[in-house]
């Protein structure tokens, strides 16, 4: 690949193919070729813009995060759980054998 003229082979296409494990016909690599260096030069294009004013964005509206205190609670629901369960087994769901 050369980074002067964004020049992107048939050959880079099918190393890439290779590695993809991918089965291309000759159009489709053409094809595919000819739409990966349309893309470089419009990035080159993206890339004269100047862009020293303007601020990095994530994401294209304004979102902040909502956040609430932690609170503690009573996780120990062991007993009150098993007591919903049919068969119970000391402090085990008690189920039918599934792997024999």
């Amino acid at each position: 690949m050369k980074r002067g003229n964004h020049f992107i082979s048939k050959t880079d296409i099918e190393y890439v193919v290779k590695l993809a494990r991918l089965a291309l016909t000759e159009e489709e690599k053409e094809k595919f070729s000819h739409q990966l260096n349309q893309i470089l030069v419009y990035m080159e294009k993206l890339n004269e813009l100047d862009t020293t004013n303007i601020l990095p964005t994530t994401h294209v509206l304004p979102l902040k995060n909502v956040w609430r205190e932690d609170e503690e609670k009573n996780s120990n629901l062991a007993k009150e759980i098993l007591d919903n369960a049919p068969e119970k087994e000391s402090n085990y769901f008690k189920v039918k054998k599934v792997i024999e």
